[in-house]
């Protein structure tokens, strides 16, 4: 069972409404093991943007990305729509 689906749900949600989940999806598999850079960049600017966005989706954005097979999931997640 995915820890955070509730959150992948929202997300899934708003990339499927905006038209970019299947690049979204393309864009994390090309990344490849630079995602753990994004994690990195996501702890350290998360205080700034936590009045933008959820503390804990911005949590759970940074184990997607710095866990591959998190990020396999998500992708995978994305895909089946």
């Amino acid at each position: 069972m995915i820890a955070n689906q509730h959150i992948w749900r929202v997300w899934a949600d708003s990339l499927h409404r905006w038209g970019v989940d299947e690049h979204v999806a393309t864009f994390l598999e090309a990344s490849g093991p630079l995602t753990v850079l994004g994690a990195q960049v996501i702890y350290i600017a998360q205080p700034a943007l936590t009045g933008m966005f959820p503390p804990s989706h911005l949590q759970a954005l940074a184990e997607v990305l710095e866990d591959s097979t998190q990020t396999k999931a998500f992708t995978d997640y994305l895909r089946e729509g």
